[in-house]
């Protein structure tokens, strides 16, 4: 039976109270686990996957391996032009969030999928190489760089599309991936981008000449998130009552 993958649409929603959320998932499916150890032989874990999708207000995140002088504006500059800084826990360097960008965030039990992270991030990958192909795009992955990519191979022509950094605990993922629709690109002038010097940003809008519709664009990427990962996908309100 196909796993169920509930998803969730928050709309715009600060990012430490979307970080909130996914630790909350998070720490419900740990819980789990830990109850069903605690069962003895044959408990079995009962887990939930869920896909939030969200826009931020402008913000730079920075991953836990990050590197601050990535980061090129100082607090004074980034308060005056209302965008906020927040280090957080997944992996990569420094990467920026804000309206027009698709930000996905799948809590997913990989030990009912897989247990190899390698695997999933590539999987995330290829939800997104295949979701922009949709559109007359070529992604592809960037040797030793996680996240999707135009040209990568040609000098001066490498940009990125969709960065990605996660989060796993016990099995569980959070953090995840943002995929720039009509994200306005000039953001990332103040940053060195997930740390590299010598690549550009792009988004969907830059490359077809267009601006897409945002929720056309996500609508293909849970038809190739249940494609990639053989899973049933489920409209849920998790938070319509919290928010």
């Amino acid at each position: 039976m196909k796993q169920q993958i509930i998803v969730n649409d928050l709309g715009q929603i600060p990012y430490r109270e979307a970080w909130d959320l996914q630790e909350r998932l998070l720490r419900e499916n740990t819980d789990a686990k830990a109850a069903a150890r605690a069962a003895g032989e044959g408990a079995v874990a009962e887990t939930r996957h869920h896909l939030l999708f969200c826009e931020h207000p402008p913000v730079y995140t920075l991953g836990k391996s990050g590197h601050p002088e990535n980061l090129l504006v100082s607090s004074e500059a980034l308060e005056a032009k209302g965008i906020q800084f927040v280090e957080t826990n997944r992996g990569g360097d420094i990467t920026f969030h804000g309206a027009e960008q698709i930000v996905g965030y799948p809590i997913i039990d990989l030990e009912r999928f897989y247990t190899d992270i390698g695997r999933y991030l590539r999987n995330l990958e290829e939800v997104i190489i295949r979701t922009i192909g949709d559109f007359g795009l070529k992604g592809e992955r960037s040797k030793g760089e996680t996240g999707v990519w135009l040209d990568p191979q040609t000098p001066g022509r490498a940009r990125k599309i969709c960065a990605m950094g996660v989060r796993c605990s016990r099995w569980v993922t959070m953090h995840g991936f943002a995929l720039n629709v009509n994200t306005d690109l000039s953001y990332f002038e103040n940053i060195i981008p997930c740390g590299i010097q010598d690549k550009s940003v792009t988004s969907m809008q830059k490359e077809t000449g267009r601006a897409l519709p945002v929720e056309e664009v996500r609508a293909r990427i849970v038809y190739h998130f249940a494609e990639i990962f053989g899973a049933e996908m489920v409209e849920g309100a998790l938070f319509a009552a919290n928010r």
